[in-house]
């Protein structure tokens, strides 16, 4: 397997320039601070392989459906977060020769993700017309402003005299590669010197983009504005040693933010301020922004630079992808990395980003996860009634609570997803201690999801039993079975979950139970249909092999394992037709065990095993979401090296490009999962009765492992060392803890030390 990256810490770094795989690169090093991102494109004009891309958060396009054969449901567009104005270009000539990697192949190239600073920095020789040269680039979007960013662009002559000609541009004639008619997205609103407002042909988001350059030589600039691109040129004979620096600073700023008649004055301001300010002031609050991310989300590993470089560069991406400032936004599965999932909303945020979130921020920015679907919570309605179904279903991939998926199997099928919406709240609850929320929004969402259960399933006279046809579970490599034994069982928790919180509800706060029944018109009688449902639900379950049943007829396959694969298959996706992979054994993701890793604590040691031993040896692990899981279950079961294997693979997923997709962008949502394999894998972190418990083990070639856990205001930083856990209170006040099943009090005066027998 082909390392692409040196192992470091905290750098993600190339050496040498690699045109093949540069977009692959480019995925690997892109930026963003929650506003906007990037790919880690070059700035130089570059004819080479590239997937260019700039993104603003929130701003998408409804782009129209496309399908061979049209059924009646079907969402009409798939929404798009859209490839925006090329902010960073800088093209270079050097005595009139256009500098392009492709063509004209550095003498040394360097470019490396500095992840502790955020910021990309690059570095490379070039010899033309015989005369050397050395670039050197530094940007970064800002994390302290989050509409700026900035470029110091350098060009350094090593042996003779040259005529250098740099032109920073705006560049508005963008498309998307992932278009379904080809269709150009954009419509230009103004343009003139430094800056480009653009609006979205459907929808009319205002995108205003501008620009400032400050060089270090007092020179004279050309400015040039044409439709949809906007540049300032600077000329300059360069003598040997002689060193020319660019500052570019950048903004994006739009009307979700503002009114319209406003961006072009605020587009200006920011770029005055920041030029003000200066590059060194600017990046310098920049990176002390980084420094307070790190400070409460990082995880220090002693003795594995491979495992410390993965889990860093997951947190890394989570963190400048989503911090929660803007409750309308959410988590796409690609982030700001590349168009493929459009960069909309699937229950990954529900599933795995809310406990990364949970624990590293404020509780408010989990807080505004759970509001984005509750403020979507009519359009699920509306969405159930499409099926012809009561209650709610929340789409399998959204911007704006309508769903705009269009796969039928997935659409219509997958609708495991609605319990994850459930346990987010049951989580956050659970997590956070505020209760309340049940009052507030919790129990409406509840019981529409309920209800769209009820009004799911169906009573099988043969079985005198409830069972649920025609789903698709978690593996997608299996569709429109019955009984999906995970989609059954989130949906009598989630019944059972919701007659607990009506419960609660009305006797704490009868007035807003009785308001909110009369609202959503709704009879408690209702949950006597619930209750029998939750008590008479069918599970598969094969007794010879204490396996509960994935699905209806799983055990009449051909019961192949992933080691009878031969190498070159894989990934399947890849290499085999969809009819061989859906008669096939083998599965995507995990499914059953996904149930058993939410609801560990209805299952023996014995079940866990079982279940993990029949499952894990039929998984490919071809979804980004299922390596975690099955690590932390490994973990759980004692096996420690599986689960480090497993860990090794999901934090390294893109780093590796294990599954041969790593150019289309990272897979961000599934990072989530990989902090939960050391969280919640290795150091076994529950919530139990409000109590944290923990019962970690050490990988046996870590020497020791420190992490950050935020627990309702409090701030516990913990050690994990072969013969003890040392336990810190960073900030907070006194509280027990549960450490190897033993009750502890834990206090900010000194740490508390617990020896590993």
């Amino acid at each position: 397997m082909k390392r692409f990256i040196e192992i470091d810490p905290w750098k993600i770094i190339q050496n040498g320039f690699d045109e093949k795989n540069n977009e692959i690169y480019e995925s690997l090093m892109s930026l963003g601070n929650g506003h906007m991102g990037m790919r880690g494109n070059l700035e130089e004009n570059f004819t080479g392989n590239t997937l260019k891309g700039t993104y603003v958060a929130g701003v998408y396009y409804p782009d129209k459906t496309r399908v061979g054969w049209w059924k009646n449901g079907y969402p009409e567009y798939f929404a798009k977060v859209l490839n925006s104005t090329n902010l960073i270009g800088i093209d270079i000539k050097i005595d009139n020769v256009t500098v392009d990697l492709n063509k004209t192949l550095p003498i040394e190239f360097k470019r490396e993700l500095d992840m502790q600073s955020g910021t990309l920095k690059r570095s490379f020789k070039l010899n033309i017309n015989n005369k050397k040269f050395k670039i050197e680039v530094i940007r970064f979007l800002s994390m302290q402003a989050i509409e700026l960013g900035a470029i110091n662009y350098s060009i350094t002559s090593l042996d003779n005299y040259a005529d250098i000609e740099i032109n920073s541009y705006l560049d508005g004639n963008v498309t998307n590669k992932d278009s379904n008619y080809d269709e150009y997205f954009w419509e230009e609103i103004n343009t003139e010197d430094k800056l480009i407002t653009l609006k979205t042909k459907k929808l009319d988001f205002k995108v205003t983009s501008s620009m400032g350059n400050v060089v270090n030589k007092d020179i004279d600039s050309e400015l040039n504005s044409s439709s949809l691109y906007t540049s300032e040129t600077f000329s300059y004979n360069l003598k040997k040693d002689e060193t020319i620096t660019l500052h570019k600073f950048i903004t994006v700023v739009t009307n979700r933010d503002y009114n319209d008649y406003e961006l072009n004055s605020k587009a200006k301001e920011n770029i005055k301020n920041a030029i003000n300010l200066g590059f060194d002031s600017l990046l310098k609050n920049h990176i002390q922004a980084w420094i307070d991310i790190w400070a409460s989300s990082d995880i220090l590993i002693e003795g594995d630079d491979v495992a410390q470089q993965g889990i860093r560069f997951n947190i890394f991406h989570l963190m400048q992808t989503y911090h929660g400032h803007d409750a309308r936004l959410n988590i796409g599965p690609k982030g700001f990395t590349g168009e493929k999932y459009g960069g909309s909303t699937y229950w990954d945020t529900e599933a795995y980003c809310l406990p990364f979130y949970l624990s590293t921020s404020d509780k408010n920015v989990s807080k505004n996860l759970l509001e984005y679907r509750y403020k979507h919570l009519d359009r699920a309605i509306e969405n159930a009634q499409k099926l012809g179904l009561d209650g709610a279903l929340y789409p399998m991939v959204t911007m704006n609570g309508e769903e705009c998926h269009n796969e039928w199997e997935i659409t219509f099928e997958e609708i495991h997803r609605n319990g994850a919406i459930a346990y987010a709240i049951y989580n956050y609850i659970n997590y956070t201690g505020d209760i309340d929320y049940l009052n507030t929004k919790g129990l409406n969402v509840l019981i529409e999801i309920a209800k769209f259960w009820a009004d799911r399933v169906h009573y099988s006279e043969n079985k005198k039993q409830y069972v649920m046809h025609g789903v698709t579970g978690p593996n997608e490599y299996e569709n429109n079975i019955n009984n999906n034994w995970y989609t059954s069982k989130i949906a009598i928790w989630t019944m059972k979950y919701a007659i607990e919180s009506m419960e609660y509800v009305k006797e704490t706060d009868l007035n807003s139970y009785n308001e909110l029944l009369n609202k959503i018109k709704f009879n408690e009688n209702e949950t006597v249909k619930w209750q029998d449902i939750i008590d008479n639900m069918y599970f598969g379950y094969d007794k010879e092999k204490g396996i509960f049943l994935q699905q209806d007829g799983y055990l009449d396959k051909e019961q192949l394992l992933v080691s009878d694969i031969p190498e070159n298959e894989l990934p399947l996706v890849h290499n085999w037709s969809w009819d061989k992979i859906l008669r096939s054994p083998f599965i995507k993701q995990a499914d059953v065990l996904q149930g058993m890793f939410l609801f560990e604590d209805e299952f023996t040691h014995t079940e866990m095993k079982n279940n993990f031993d029949y499952y894990e040896p039929r998984t490919v692990h071809e979804s980004s979401l299922s390596p975690c899981i099955y690590s932390i279950i490994a973990g759980d079961i004692g096996y420690e090296e599986k689960a480090y294997e497993l860990y090794l693979r999901t934090s390294r997923l893109d780093l590796e490009n294990y599954n041969s997709d790593t150019e289309d962008g990272l897979h961000i949502t599934s990072m989530a999962g990989t902090w939960m394999s050391i969280i919640y894998g290795f150091g076994r972190f529950r919530i139990k009765n409000n109590k944290i418990t923990l019962n970690p083990f050490t990988p046996e070639n870590w020497n020791s492992y420190s992490f950050k856990i935020l627990f309702r205001d409090n701030l516990l930083s913990v050690t994990v060392k072969k013969e003890e856990i040392e336990i810190l209170l960073e900030k907070g006040t006194n509280f027990d803890i549960l450490v190897y099943n033993k009750e502890y009090k834990i206090d900010s005066n000194s740490p508390l030390i617990v020896k590993i027998k």
